[in-house]
């Protein structure tokens, strides 16, 4: 069975860090690129960060560079994103997802298949 399980959403107050862990069973974890995506309410969903280990590269949206980073442990096929500086923005439900074979901008810009989604964990900064 497929898993793509978010975890280490939570409150923070703004200015704080949270991170959080995409962890994938069930599929070929290094075949895959990974990214997060997040949702705020009344908002659409929108691609925050993408790493491919296939092709060493990561990707930031412009509105969390140098906040955000984005790591991946193959051993453990698990996926981080460090988050700091969290401002009330931020504030979203948060998800991963596995793209087989992605660029990481193709993915994170909606330019590559996603075969699977984890069902997200919120995130919320208060200010």
């Amino acid at each position: 069975e497929v898993q793509l399980v978010e975890s280490g959403g939570g409150l923070v107050q703004a200015g704080g860090s949270l991170r959080l862990s995409c962890a994938a069973s069930g599929f070929t974890f290094d075949d895959y690129a990974i990214g997060w995506f997040r949702q705020a309410p009344g908002k659409g969903r929108e691609g925050v960060s993408c790493i491919s280990s296939m092709h060493g590269t990561t990707y930031y949206v412009d509105s969390v560079k140098g906040r955000f980073t984005i790591s991946s442990d193959n051993a453990k096929n698990t996926v981080y994103l460090q988050m700091k500086s969290l401002k009330p923005e931020d504030t979203a439900v948060y998800y991963c997802a596995a793209s087989p074979g992605g660029v990481a901008a193709k993915v994170c810009n909606g330019y590559a298949a996603i075969d699977y989604w984890g069902k997200g964990t919120l995130v919320t900064v208060s200010s």
